[in-house]
């Protein structure tokens, strides 16, 4: 079997780092960059190993290169470094094109209000579903946080995060069988909604939006702190 899931993580993450590469205006910020990923992939990764040592989600050997740490193969530990950085190259492309695109601040507020409302009660009536419980506090958390420390970023990350949506639906899709015979990344139903889109279950969704956003407020709060330096 081929190695998929490091084949994806490769191809996911070319054109940006290349880019990125030729054109060096990320690179200045790449210290930023590495410790807001640090920080969120941290948090992520023991979740991610908590639910894997649980068997509430897991990896198909077939599809993976094989060097495991924490039951986890490498590629899981690749994805929280690849996807935030081609999600938040995305994010900044769409706003050097178009600089003063952005919801308003009360269209935001009430976005917000409704989706945290809306993970609470999600929580409430799947406390037994681990995946859906806790993927939709993070959620929950994430959108509190945004609206405190800095609406402005929230206000742009709701437009871009529906154009990151495409890729990652993509790649994610990929992961949980929408090409292969058998998923590269499962899941225990028990533990989520069991509502997919296509094949990748809902709560990935509410998942890359917590992941994303954090990785984009700590690296927008680092960005600021060292340019006044």
């Amino acid at each position: 079997m081929m190695p998929i899931y490091f084949i994806v993580l490769v191809l996911s993450g070319l054109v940006p780092l290349l880019y990125t590469i030729y054109k060096q205006d990320f690179i200045k910020n790449w210290s930023s960059f590495t410790i807001s990923t640090i920080i969120i992939a941290t948090v992520f990764l023991i979740w991610d190993g908590f639910f894997t040592a649980l068997g509430i989600w897991g990896f198909n050997p077939d599809y993976i290169l094989g060097f495991n740490l924490f039951l986890m193969p490498l590629e899981e530990f690749l994805f929280f470094i690849v996807i935030p950085f081609c999600s938040l190259f995305l994010h900044y492309a769409i706003f050097y094109a178009l600089p003063n695109m952005r919801l308003n601040k009360q269209l935001t507020i009430a976005v917000s209000c409704a989706l945290i409302l809306l993970s609470i009660l999600l929580v409430v009536m799947n406390f037994d579903k681990a995946y859906t419980a806790v993927n939709f506090t993070f959620l929950a958390l994430a959108i509190i946080v945004g609206l405190i420390m800095n609406i402005k970023a929230l206000q742009q990350f709701y437009l871009s995060f529906l154009a990151i949506l495409f890729p990652f639906i993509l790649v994610n899709g990929i992961l949980t069988g929408m090409a292969t015979e058998h998923p590269v990344v499962w899941y225990d139903h028990i533990e989520n909604l069991n509502i997919r889109l296509i094949t990748i279950p809902i709560e990935d969704i509410g998942y890359a939006f917590s992941m994303l956003f954090g990785n984009l407020l700590i690296f927008e709060s680092l960005k600021k702190r060292w340019t006044k330096v």
